[in-house]
């Protein structure tokens, strides 16, 4: 496949085979107990083909189908034990796999970007690529004063496939509710949609990377890979090794994931105190662990600009729920929009919904587990729970839905590493509001 598929109607029509697909199973199970087969490897077989589809189709077709693919994978935590297992492969093989595109392809956009003398800039360049990306893939390379280098070459059509591919996954929202329980998938589309545009211009994301690497040059916890060169399709970083993040999730002493956890943590809390930028693209493909002990970040393509940090009415808001003040919490959260109109709740429904969410500054550490966020899942998931109906009376006004939405994919990740943290420690060091 030399390109992303561009044509609308092929696309759709591969999309379209998810919720069919699902459906045919489900039909398919249904006979198969009739029959008088095991209901519980019924469900298992329908959910291991269903998270198959998911991969081959998200990773076929790249673009905002893998882009939400690998913004679902976050969520893998969330979903129940019995029907984890298979989704949890296919989907966190999307945070860093996908059918490659031929040297041909990559040489035409390196000429396109870099000129037709590109070559001359680099000593050596691998044309198999090291890893892939949402929209692009990178190769690994020597530029020509020596230093080994990252090289991010966007993949043809990708504007028109991102585009394409989060009109149509709205429409299938539902289906992909299923698979990450407790999230609200639906806005975290709209949401991605909006920010496509932005990250199609590799020239942004070098931006941003320098202000990152700016703002943590000479950290001791923490490494940006310095930006050697852009374009708008190309962009030329350091290239930096460590064991990522996927990899600790799947096998990482207990030592290895602490660490993991609070260099996360603290770069989720710090950064936009110290960058003015809160980095939005939470996966685990995105986070290494070197082996001097500090964190490597990667892909700045989604970042969202918070020059006077993250608002203090979070700190406020997590710091009231902590200290039981419900009275004074339902009234910051009418005052900042956070209740639906003129919604009649009740203080103390409001604090039942959001105490268990601070669970984890109610310590000085905290363990971070599947279990723990699967409970909060189930919770403000379940039709029956009074926390279901509270919640269908709170609001995420959308200048507050990504700074949400990153901090809950970070989360997620800390509960995919099983992670014991000091978060309460972080966040009073670093969240305005809490310790005010």
């Amino acid at each position: 496949m030399a390109d992303i598929p561009r044509r609308a109607a092929h696309r759709t029509a591969k999309l379209a085979s998810l919720p069919l697909g699902v459906a045919g199973r489900l039909a398919a199970g249904w006979g198969k107990r009739l029959t008088g087969q095991n209901p519980a490897e019924i469900s298992a077989e329908v959910s291991a083909k269903t998270a198959e589809q998911v991969f081959a189709v998200l990773g076929q077709l790249k673009g905002g189908a893998m882009k939400f693919g690998q913004a679902l994978s976050v969520f893998e935590a969330a979903v129940p034990d019995e029907m984890a297992g298979p989704y949890r492969e296919a989907l966190t093989k999307l945070q860093s796999a996908a059918p490659p595109m031929p040297a041909s392809s990559v040489h035409r956009v390196l000429t396109e970007q870099l000129g037709s003398a590109w070559r001359k800039r680099f000593a050596e360049f691998d044309d198999v690529p090291a890893a892939a990306a949402s929209i692009g893939q990178v190769h690994r390379a020597t530029w020509h004063d020596g230093r080994e280098v990252a090289v991010k070459v966007q993949y043809p059509g990708a504007d028109e496939a991102l585009r394409s591919d989060l009109r149509q996954l709205i429409r299938f929202s539902r289906l992909f509710q299923s698979l990450a329980p407790g999230a609200e998938v639906k806005p975290l589309l709209a949401e991605l949609q909006d920010r496509m545009v932005e990250e199609l211009d590799y020239r942004t994301e070098a931006d941003n990377q320098r202000a990152f690497a700016k703002a943590f040059r000479d950290d001791d916890a923490v490494l940006i890979p310095a930006v050697i060169a852009s374009a708008p399709k190309v962009v030329v970083t350091e290239w930096a090794t460590g064991k990522a993040y996927a990899q600790i999730i799947a096998d990482g002493e207990r030592e290895e994931r602490d660490a993991a956890g609070r260099l996360l943590a603290e770069f989720h809390y710090s950064a936009p105190a110290r960058a003015g930028l809160l980095h939005a693209d939470p996966h685990p493909g995105n986070f290494m662990l070197m082996t001097d002990g500090r964190l490597c970040v990667i892909d700045f393509g989604a970042v969202s600009r918070l020059p006077n940090g993250v608002p203090a009415t979070f700190g406020r808001m997590v710091r009231l729920a902590l200290e039981d003040k419900s009275a004074e919490l339902l009234e910051l959260l009418r005052a900042e929009r956070f209740v639906q109109g003129d919604r009649e709740i009740q203080a103390e429904d409001v604090l039942a919904y959001l105490a268990p969410f601070v669970d984890p500054i109610r310590t000085p550490t905290f363990h971070f587990t599947r279990r723990w966020l699967q409970r909060q899942a189930e919770r403000v998931g379940d039709l029956r729970s009074p926390d279901f109906r509270t919640g269908r009376s709170l609001n995420l006004p959308p200048d507050y839905l990504l700074i949400h939405r990153v901090t809950l994919g970070a989360t997620g990740i800390l509960c995919q590493l099983d992670a014991e943290v000091g978060a309460r420690d972080i966040i009073a060091r670093w969240q305005p509001g809490f310790s005010d």
